[in-house]
């Protein structure tokens, strides 16, 4: 069974910086796509971003140029580099399989942006 544990989150001022790393086990990570998802309260979970197996990448139109996510196939990790942080980022940030996610999600990580 597929692990997602997501860590990085915290309370950050609008601007500021935040690097959510999320680290998969019982998977062969190196040959599956990876996502980065929000959800903010009273809305549905959402992608923000994801990237293949041989590095490519998207990202939604509201975080495009502010955001990079990037993995590390022998750490079996993801993440999401978050810059120009603003009030509407507040969210917890899940990661799982790009497509067809698993069925099992981690815990999230909480961001909040706020002054």
């Amino acid at each position: 069974q597929v692990q997602l544990v997501e860590s990085g989150g915290g309370l950050v001022q609008p601007g500021g910086s935040l690097r959510l790393s999320c680290a998969a086990s019982g998977s062969i990570f190196s040959s599956t796509a990876m996502g980065w998802y929000r959800q903010a309260p009273g809305k549905q979970r959402e992608l923000v971003a994801y990237i293949g197996t041989a590095g490519g990448t998207y990202y939604v139109d509201a975080v495009k140029d502010r955001f990079t996510i990037s993995r590390d196939n022998a750490k079996s990790t993801v993440y999401l580099r978050m810059n120009g942080l603003k009030p509407e980022d507040t969210a917890v940030y899940y990661c799982n399989r790009w497509g067809v996610n698993y069925p099992t999600w981690g815990q999230g990580t909480q961001v909040t942006v706020s002054s």
